[in-house]
């Protein structure tokens, strides 16, 4: 069942291996398509947070290599303001509806999920 709040669609997007092919900590080849999915995404007026584990200065390398590449991030690393008011809180895990990251179990190819079962993950 789908929550009903009054909240912005938020993805929360990781930065190496995922914006770009993993080179840390150099920054790889953009993976242009799923910048321009953001980019989209954005414009239709939803919310994007990048969600990373760089920090100082190759985090702020990351962002201004992706506003490089036409992608804006509506925070960096921590929670929107609407969320921290909404929930009243401001959690250590950042709030989002969809997560994507290069390590993800789930996995979706063209609306059909190929992601191994729970049994194979949990060991």
């Amino acid at each position: 069942m789908a929550r009903k709040t009054k909240l912005t669609p938020t993805i929360a997007v990781d930065f190496d291996g995922t914006l770009c092919k993993d080179a840390f900590p150099l920054i790889g080849e953009p993976n242009q398509p799923l910048i321009d999915f953001l980019i989209k995404w954005q414009e239709e007026g939803n919310k994007v947070i990048l969600w990373t584990c760089r920090e100082d200065g190759l985090l702020w390398t990351a962002v201004d290599w992706c506003a490089d590449h036409g992608l804006h991030f509506d925070a960096v690393n921590c929670n929107l303001p609407e969320r921290i008011e909404y929930y009243r809180n401001d959690s250590r895990k950042v709030g989002a509806d969809y997560y994507i990251d290069d390590f993800n179990a789930l996995v979706v190819l063209n609306n059909k999920e190929i992601s191994p079962t729970r049994k194979e993950i949990i060991r």
